[in-house]
């Protein structure tokens, strides 16, 4: 059997004190499930692990299922392989080397999402922010970074994408976790757990 590096991406939680899932528990969570080598990144839901199970929607329930039952409430999460991860980092259409990684980011979709979906914004009124829709990711490019995006605040309406989980990550945590599944894949070692910030 081939044993996979894959991230966790897991939604929403640990904001404004609520759906409170401390790294270390989830650490734990993950192992509890026959998952290897797992190691977590910052306290916004970031797991890198190895599965020999290829399918990523299969390992997302039975993440989501275990946190629910350990935690109490139910947490969106997706799973993605490490080819997949820096696939969508290589095809970013933002000169990402010359930009901080506050001013880059990355939605992952659950599934792909059709560009008439975005049809009702008009990007010209959001200059210089800028959006491009990629391979079940989205990439926003706000230079002041999302707090003060416009544009990152239509986008994070409910209704745009509805019926499909969404989560945004920076670009410094996206080449993270290219980084960390990398090394996952080549070692079968993550490295030094990432401890919360």
């Amino acid at each position: 059997m081939t044993v996979k590096a894959y991230a966790a991406l897991l939604r929403g939680i640990n904001v404004g004190g609520k759906k409170k899932v401390p790294m270390g528990e989830l650490r734990t969570l993950l192992a509890g499930l026959g998952l290897g080598d797992v190691r977590t990144y910052l306290q916004s839901g970031n797991a890198v692990f190895t599965s020999d199970t290829g399918d990523e929607d299969a390992l997302a329930a039975r993440v989501g299922e275990a946190i629910e039952q350990h935690f109490g409430f139910p947490v969106d999460v997706l799973v993605r392989g490490g080819p997949y991860l820096k696939a969508v980092a290589d095809a970013c259409p933002f000169p990402a080397e010359s930009l901080e990684g506050r001013q880059l980011h990355v939605t992952y979709f659950s599934e792909p999402v059709d560009a008439a979906r975005l049809d009702g914004i008009d990007p010209a009124a959001f200059l210089p922010e800028e959006f491009r829709l990629g391979d079940r990711a989205l990439y926003l490019y706000a230079p002041d970074g999302l707090g003060r995006s416009k544009l990152g605040e239509v986008l994070s309406r409910p209704a745009l994408f509805k019926g499909v989980i969404a989560t945004s990550r920076n670009w410094n945590t996206v080449a993270k976790l290219v980084e960390m599944t990398e090394m996952t894949e080549m070692t079968g070692s993550a490295g030094e757990p990432h401890h919360d910030r």
